[in-house]
């Protein structure tokens, strides 16, 4: 039977990436983003595959409802179905700022989306995940390794992974698998572009990284798609980092 993922931050980045890597192992994509994914979609259904986009901003609580009756009328109209048997818990924001400057309203941003987003839409989509389904939920190499201006990101990607830790333990009786997925450098427009655009940030972060360079968003979601596949059935409340090797 044919399974259904739910992509949060679907509509660029890691999250694009990972909706294509799904369809191109012939997973149904919901792709969600606060306004829509609408251009992902396209470019999965012209490759042949399945998708459809939903309006989801996963720091907006009181939208969840509405998102999620939007995600299951869809999977029922396009799929006649009724359940999802993947969440990709994408969507993340980077504030990073060093100490002297951090804000209490950039504190509550980031854990907002990074920590209480991938909390709630699991919360809210946990009565529609089929038995064995499984949730990955996207953290950071940070989690590991220290660099300067990260903390507040840092320490919500932790919080983030102590969760998947708990989920895992909390939803095993039902076979769903709870892991996490921590991206090293990755070449994409998260933080406005910022290691993407510099030739100097990648030349740097590649001199530290055991494979000579900064990751692309293929390799994450190359290794999304590997961990929800059947292949990776025995893991759970796992931190899977692919980083290249930086800062070993």
């Amino acid at each position: 039977m044919t399974r259904i993922a739910l992509v949060t931050g679907a509509n660029r980045g890691l999250g694009r990436a990972t909706a294509l890597a799904l369809a191109r192992n012939r997973i149904r994509v919901v792709a969600a983003s606060r306004g829509g994914a609408s251009e992902v979609v396209d470019e999965i259904v012209e490759s042949g595959g399945e998708a459809i986009a939903i309006q989801l901003d996963v720091a907006d609580l009181p939208s969840l409802e509405a998102a999620r009756g939007a995600v299951l009328a869809g999977i029922r109209q396009e799929w006649n179905a009724s359940t999802l048997d993947v969440l990709v818990n994408n969507a993340g924001v980077g504030l990073f700022a060093p100490l002297g400057d951090v804000t209490a309203e950039d504190f509550d941003a980031t854990f907002a989306v990074n920590v209480r987003g991938p909390l709630f839409v699991t919360q809210a989509f946990l009565p529609h995940l089929s038995d064995g389904a499984r949730i990955v939920n996207v953290s950071s190499s940070l989690s590991r390794h220290v660099s300067p201006a990260t903390s507040v990101y840092a320490a919500s990607k932790k919080a983030l992974e102590a969760l998947t830790r708990s989920l895992a333990l909390e939803l095993g009786p039902r076979g769903i698998r709870v892991n996490s997925i921590a991206p090293g450098p990755t070449a994409t427009d998260f933080n406005g572009g910022a290691m993407r655009d510099s030739d100097a940030m990648r030349e740097a972060l590649s001199e530290q990284t055991a494979l000579g360079r900064v990751g692309d968003p293929d390799d994450i979601a190359d290794a999304i798609s590997a961990l929800v596949s059947h292949e990776f059935r025995w893991a759970t409340g796992e931190r899977i980092e692919v980083s290249g090797g930086v800062l070993l």
